[in-house]
């Protein structure tokens, strides 16, 4: 099932969403009430669900890894990303909000993140660190009343965590932030994010730059 989870990821960062979540759908029905089932409905199939703007789906994939995540009674705390354990409900929580940024239920992501905010900024992951707040800053753009500066100081902040060693999601969302912020591409708050991405992107191995 873990193996699974990696298969979606590498479509939904291809871009083929219908295949991401039909991975994740597959490996969740062989095992429904598997631990790692709660990764593959918060990570494999509400991100791709959130891509493709079925937000019924979405939010049902995110109930059940919520769901899952109370029954398995993970310890309190942000668990890793990256363990073979459990998502804990502040995790699946954490990973939820990219699903619903895509969805623009902005509200909700605020709300969420704004209660998980001690958890995450006492996390050792510097990479949650910075995709919280790129999912933010993202959120924060889709507002009514965007705060331009606001979400590019947050975008700044998730590069300078997530420089030391980054990885794809990081790069990815951290692009995605600045074609969000391209109608106020004349502010000097979006332009300083730009020139940092940029610089960040010139810093990068061959095999992470691209």
């Amino acid at each position: 099932m873990w193996a699974c989870g990696t298969q979606s990821f590498a479509a939904y960062y291809a871009g083929r969403y219908d295949e991401a979540d039909a991975r994740a759908a597959t490996a969740v029905d062989r095992a429904p009430s598997h631990p790692q089932a709660i990764r593959l409905l918060v990570n494999g199939r509400a991100r791709a669900l959130g891509k493709l703007g079925d937000r019924n789906q979405a939010e049902r994939a995110i109930g059940q890894a919520l769901e899952l995540s109370d029954r398995h009674h993970v310890a309190p705390g942000l668990t890793s990303c990256i363990s073979l354990l459990p998502y804990g409900r502040a995790r699946t929580l954490a990973n939820a909000l990219t699903a619903r940024v895509a969805l623009q239920d902005t509200g909700h992501v605020l709300r969420d993140a704004e209660d998980l905010d001690d958890l995450v900024e006492n996390s050792d992951s510097a990479w949650s660190r910075s995709l919280v707040r790129l999912d933010v800053a993202t959120a924060v753009l889709q507002q009514r009343a965007p705060d331009v500066e606001h979400a590019m100081a947050l975008g700044q902040q998730a590069i300078t965590l997530a420089s030391p060693l980054p990885i794809s999601s990081v790069r990815q969302r951290s692009r995605d932030l600045y074609e969000r912020a391209a109608p106020w591409r004349s502010r000097p708050a979006v332009r300083e994010y730009g020139e940092q991405l940029c610089a960040w992107g010139r810093q990068l191995p061959p095999t992470e730059a691209g």
